[in-house]
Parts: C-alpha cells; structure tokens; sequence
C-alpha cells in the first residue's frame, strides 16, 4: 500500500496509512524478462559479480519459459503444498529477514504515465509464502516521525507464486510503482516528497540487501479445495499483482497435486497499452487455454465506453455483467485488487446491474460474503 498527498500521481501500492505500501505487477508472454522490450532501457549497473549472477538467473528463467510454450515448467513440490495453512508472519518488523535483490526491471513502456518497476528477490527459501500474501518492506534510513526508529514497513502483494520466477521456491517478485510528488503550483518534482520504499525499490541493484517481513494475509489466498472453480479477477494498475501468481500456478506450472480446470477471468484497467503489466505472459495463456482464462481490458485513455467517456474496469464489468452475475450465483469466486478509489465506481455498478435484474445488492454481497466469494484487498 501506499500513502501520498493528495498531489502525488504515483503509487508504489497496498496497505493502509502511514503503515504501509503495497504494489504490484509486470509483464513477460512466458518471458520474465523485460530484456526484449525495445522500450527497455540498460541494465541497471552493478558490478561484475552481481551482473553474472543476474545473467545466470535470467537464463535459467529463459530456458523455463521456452519450456513453457511447449509444457508447463515442472516444479519440485514444496512443503508448503500439503500445509494445512499459509505461513504467517515468519519475520516480524523487529527481527526482519535480510533478503538480496536478484533484479530490478521496468515494467511499463515510454508512455505509460509514472514508471513500474519488476523487483525479483531472493529469500533462500526462508521466507515461504502461498499466492495472494504480501511482504513488508522496511526501507533504509530513520523514521521521520519517530526519531531513532527504522522506517514502518511498508506491505507489497507478490506477483510470483510460491515457487518464484525461477521456479525453486527462493525467489518472490514484487511489482513496484514509483510513487512521485509534483508539486501542484509549480508542476515540478518534489523529491523530498517521494515514496520512501517504492524509490528504494526501484532504484535497487542486483546484490543489495533489504530487511523483509511476513509473509501476511489471508483474504487474498486462492481457494484450490475445487480445481474447477470460476475466479473473476478485478484489478487497477499494480492489484494484478496476486493474479501474476494465481495464472502462473494455474497456467504455467506443473504442479503435481493441483490440476486446475476451470475458469479465469481477469479484468485489468490501466491507462494506455504501455501500461498495461504481464501482457505477454497473459496473452500466451489465452492462445495455450483458451477455454480456461479470459482477459478483458481497461485502457482510460485509449478506449470509450459505452457512453463516449472513458474506459475504466467498471465499465467492463458492466458490458459482461449478465455473464458475472450468473458465474457468482453458480459459486465463482470474484476478487478485487487496486487503489481504493476503483471500488466505489465498481460497487455503484453492480448496484444498479443486481437492481435492474430486479435483485437486491445488499442482500447478494451479503451471501458472497458469507459464502466466502468475495475478496477485497484495496490500498
């Protein structure tokens, strides 16, 4: 999560006040790497050392992924597929883990308004998470408003499954908006005013440290006990972020005791194709399983709906809301993901949609509730 004055156009992503920001996100077909984008600028420098260690994880990525288009990765089940219960809170704010940076990536194109950056980090397996939990970050330097205390820790969705982007189960990736301040009178950056954490995660480099926590959270986990289940999957900007990690355990992984044969749908709203974080490994998904995921897209700047306004998530919603509607009274499992601010547009929508079906709103998110279908997690 992420705060900022009310000026500030970018935010790294989820968690509540001053305690914490939460992001998410990146794209790749089955590519990890950003490498092949020909808006992809150089490699972050680093040393010699550093730089071989992080050309010796891309290619082992690389070759995953090419095995991929063909098959899914094969994977070494860890122990964490017959736990009853997520790992939680393994490392807490006052003994944190010390974790290295593998790779930091941009994410995004040259138009896409703010930079996202992909942040893969090596835990050695020590810090075990399920998809849908995120880490907390603890930034370098003093707390501003406690003198003498380390910085809050600021909470990150993971946008790799439990196994990581190189499939051994020591990696997690986050997916990082760096949050900016412009000064509103002047129009020109504040720097001063910047995201703590999302700066120091972007600007990281392969072989630096950072202290980590957690993992935490439960709302967001992806229910297997039906390998057949419907899951609509909602999100803005970085909220995609766990759904990385749901489609890559569902599409992308061999996991042996977890077949999954049912339906994603994801929702993503952005602002413009550059935007837009995991495409190519989205849309692989769709030529490879095409009765098992849809992808429908959000673009504000580049699409109008229905009314010649612009095209946010809500919107989407509203054009396939018959379709919705009967997939969560048939049990679907429908998640939301993003800036706080996505949720009230969202909500008015399915309101007036449940209204015109001659249905009560109130009474149906009542029941999804209940039935345990609904999952919220907005920053």
């Amino acid at each position: 999560m992420a705060t900022a004055a009310a000026s500030q156009v970018a935010f790294s992503a989820p968690a509540g006040s001053d305690r914490a920001v939460r992001s998410s996100g990146i794209q790749g077909t089955n590519s990890l790497s950003f490498s092949n984008k020909p808006w992809t600028g150089t490699a972050l420098s680093c040393d010699s050392k550093a730089a071989a260690q992080r050309r010796h994880v891309r290619k082992v990525r690389c070759a995953a992924v090419q095995q991929s288009s063909k098959s899914k990765v094969s994977v070494v089940p860890l122990d964490l597929e017959s736990a009853k219960e997520p790992p939680l809170n393994t490392y807490k704010p006052k003994g944190p883990y010390t974790a290295t940076i593998v790779s930091v990536e941009r994410a995004v194109g040259p138009n896409a308004p703010g930079e996202t950056c992909h942040v893969v980090i090596d835990h050695g397996g020590n810090v075990p998470y399920w998809e849908g939990q995120s880490y907390g970050i603890i930034p370098p330097g003093e707390n501003p408003k406690k003198p003498g205390n380390p910085q809050n820790v600021r909470l990150y969705s993971i946008a790799s499954t439990r196994y990581g982007d190189s499939f051994d189960g020591k990696t997690a990736s986050l997916c990082v908006r760096r949050a900016v301040y412009y000064d509103p009178e002047t129009g020109k950056e504040d720097p001063s005013k910047n995201g703590v954490c999302s700066n120091f995660l972007c600007n990281s480099k392969p072989g630096d440290k950072i202290q980590l926590t957690g993992p935490s959270g439960k709302i967001m986990l992806l229910p297997e006990t039906d390998p057949n289940a419907t899951h609509i999957m909602i999100a803005t900007g970085t909220g995609v972020a766990p759904y990385r990690g749901y489609l890559r355990r569902m599409f992308m992984e061999d996991v042996p005791n977890y077949r999954f044969g049912g339906l994603a749908w994801l929702f993503l709203g952005v602002a413009n194709s550059d935007s837009l974080l995991y495409d190519e490994e989205f849309t692989s998904y769709l030529k490879q399983y095409p009765d098992n995921f849809r992808f429908d897209k959000a673009l504000s700047r580049e699409q109008k709906n229905k009314s010649g306004g612009k095209m946010y998530v809500q919107d989407k919603i509203e054009e396939y809301s018959d379709e919705i509607f009967k997939l969560l009274d048939g049990g679907a499992h429908i998640y939301f993901c993003g800036l706080k601010g996505m949720m009230p547009g969202i909500q008015d929508t399915l309101k007036r949609v449940a209204e015109e079906r001659g249905e009560s709103w109130d009474q149906k998110l009542s029941q999804l509730k209940k039935n345990k279908q609904w999952h919220v997690e907005v920053y």
